[in-house]
């Protein structure tokens, strides 16, 4: 049943966004449903906040105020179970159906990392598996993981030309 689960957005009361996950935490234990709301994140971000004195502090802050991202399996039970909790009042989407996020709007918000095993490093030649370049041949001349970028320089028309793809656009040549 897990791998059916997806990310759903869940719209509360504002201020009732660590309400409603508690809740929701308490019941699907009591019920045993863990293996259908596997995780609820209420995204935040610190942020710097300079007071009228001039001195400043660091705050966490909800980045969505007023909505909470769960990764469940979408069924009558859960929905019910979901939409009956105090405080939410209802899922983003049209009418009584839920719209799930994409895979790249979760990616997006960081809620789930998309791990790439890099085969490869500076100097290697590497051939373009994917995108308007696949097949062409290259030499690896800069890898940032955290930025998921892999700098190809590639010959194309007698001409050496640097690329940018992601990490898992290209592949060591055998």
């Amino acid at each position: 049943m897990a791998e059916s689960a997806k990310w759903y957005v869940i719209h509360t009361y504002s201020g009732y966004e660590n309400a409603v996950k508690t809740s929701i935490e308490k019941f699907v234990t009591g019920r045993n449903m863990e293996d259908m709301i596997l995780r609820m994140e209420i995204p935040m971000e610190t942020v710097t906040e300079v007071t009228e004195s001039g001195t400043t502090k660091e705050v966490e802050r909800k980045v969505f105020p007023g909505y909470v991202l769960i990764k469940m399996v979408m069924t009558d039970d859960t929905w019910h179970l979901v939409r009956n909790i105090r405080g939410v009042t209802g899922f983003v989407g049209s009418a009584n159906k839920p719209i799930p996020l994409t895979e790249d709007e979760v990616y997006a918000m960081g809620m789930e990392k998309h791990e790439i095993v890099v085969q490869y490093k500076v100097g290697d030649s590497v051939r373009i598996v994917d995108g308007p370049l696949a097949s062409f041949t290259g030499i690896v001349e800069e890898i940032e993981p955290e930025k998921n970028r892999v700098s190809v320089m590639v010959s194309m028309f007698g001409r050496e030309t640097p690329v940018d793809l992601e990490l898992d656009q290209v592949e060591v040549q055998s």
